[in-house]
């Protein structure tokens, strides 16, 4: 079984973003591909914008933060919540991508080798192969390339990962 989303990614490093944004912008990258989606940009903010507007820091941007101000900025008719992986996937199936966050710090997780060890991406997709979960995402670029599709497995990650969900009511 396979569900993947069509949706076009962003790097953190692209051009738009400013320089000294750049590392530390993934959680608002992985946002604003997430409202483009969902045809929410008439909001008219773009990664900078998002960046402050998130509370975006030089060492990311905490899932609590993310949550409660998105939550404020969309309004009433938006949900912007924490959700599980059953939720994440229940999600993708409706034809909505989620925001995904490794965290191997806040986690306390400093043994594993998790995809990444703290970042923000676009879920976009899942596969279910010979039994195990992939999740398909966009890994939102580096320095010197464009954001790309990557399907990493799930049991590699589960302990440094979490979701949210971000739908309208």
């Amino acid at each position: 079984m396979k569900v993947q989303l069509n949706i076009k990614g962003m790097s953190q490093h692209s051009e738009e973003v400013f320089p000294q944004y750049r590392n530390s912008a993934c959680g608002p990258t992985t946002v604003y591909v997430i409202l483009n989606y969902l045809g929410q940009q008439q909001l008219n903010q773009d990664v900078n914008s998002l960046y402050k507007l998130l509370g975006g820091t030089p060492i990311g941007l905490f899932k609590w933060r993310l949550i409660k101000r998105l939550r404020k900025h969309l309004g009433n008719d938006w949900i912007v919540a924490d959700c599980s992986l059953y939720e994440a996937l229940k999600q993708l199936d409706a034809g909505r991508p989620v925001a995904m966050k490794f965290d191997k710090y806040f986690t306390f997780q400093f043994n594993s080798k998790p995809t990444f060890k703290y970042h923000w991406v676009p879920l976009i997709g899942y596969e279910i192969k010979d039994s195990a979960l992939y999740f398909i995402i966009h890994d939102n670029g580096s320095p010197n390339r464009e954001s790309q599709i990557r399907v990493v497995r799930y049991a590699e990650n589960e302990k440094v990962l979490s979701f949210v969900k971000i739908e309208p009511k």
